[in-house]
């Protein structure tokens, strides 16, 4: 389903937050905002936001960038999984956990989140990503080439995995309370 109406109420915010019985996960490409919409959205929900980047250096003690450069990508999103699998079922109930991008592509990490979350794809045009993702020089997968090719590439083979999840929500360059409102508005919708 797809977002638009970002107009909601401080009730029906608190009525949607009363509704959600299990995690909220954001998919979506590296860039799109799911770190910052996330953060807003827990604290609209009055809930915990974990960003599973963070869990998953801090349970490595080293930064994703080392864990690509020293073990992989495969090591790596073996890791991610099961970090992911720890954040949604050892804090059951109400938490948003933001993801990162090539996270929902693993078939298992994808199974549980659909499975055990209400998984909600924020997208974004690729101008707008590689806008983003220009601010921080800490991205494994575009250090080897041209920012732009590598996120259209990666949005166009990552679609098919992110289209699965039930709410889509387009996030733009507009401030991130409307994408939030998105959000809620189309877990409403879910429910």
């Amino acid at each position: 389903m797809d977002v638009d109406d970002p107009h909601l109420s401080h009730d029906e915010i608190a009525r949607i937050a009363r509704r959600i019985d299990r995690p909220v996960v954001l998919v979506g490409m590296m860039g799109v905002g799911k770190s910052s919409v996330g953060k807003r959205l827990a604290a609209a929900l009055h809930c915990p936001f974990i960003d599973a980047d963070d869990a998953i250096e801090e349970s490595a003690r080293m930064s994703i960038p080392e864990i690509f450069e020293k073990h992989g990508e495969d090591y790596f999103r073996d890791g991610e999984r099961r970090v992911i699998s720890r954040l949604i079922e050892g804090n059951g109930g109400k938490i948003v956990i933001a993801t990162g991008g090539g996270a929902f592509c693993n078939p298992q990490t994808r199974a549980l989140i659909l499975d055990k979350a209400i998984a909600v794809w924020l997208d974004s045009d690729v101008d707008t990503l590689v806008e983003r993702t220009a601010r921080k020089n800490n991205r494994p997968l575009l250090k080897n080439g041209d920012p732009r090719e590598i996120l259209g590439r990666l949005r166009e083979e990552r679609q098919p995995a992110y289209s699965q999840a039930p709410v889509h929500v387009v996030s733009g360059n507009g401030p991130h309370g409307k994408t939030v409102a998105r959000v809620l508005k189309g877990i409403s919708e879910w429910l």
